[in-house]
């Protein structure tokens, strides 16, 4: 097994434990059965999202430089 950080905004990071809690469970076992899932979808679905979030980040960091 592998182990990963992400950075989530204040926002998502609450409504991952509030999510997580309504389900009993950790928010960590959570992120990792959605990523999962996501991952045994449609590629091209999960394709363009990639796209889309590496499109952001690249905007992100360019600002940022």
């Amino acid at each position: 097994m592998v182990s990963i950080s992400i950075h989530l905004t204040d926002e998502d990071a609450a409504e991952l434990r509030a999510r997580a809690a309504s389900l009993s469970l950790e928010p960590e076992a959570l992120a990792a059965a959605v990523l999962h899932n996501e991952l045994q979808h449609n590629d091209a679905d999960f394709e363009a999202l990639a796209r889309r979030v590496i499109a952001k980040n690249r905007e992100l960091y360019a600002r940022l430089a």
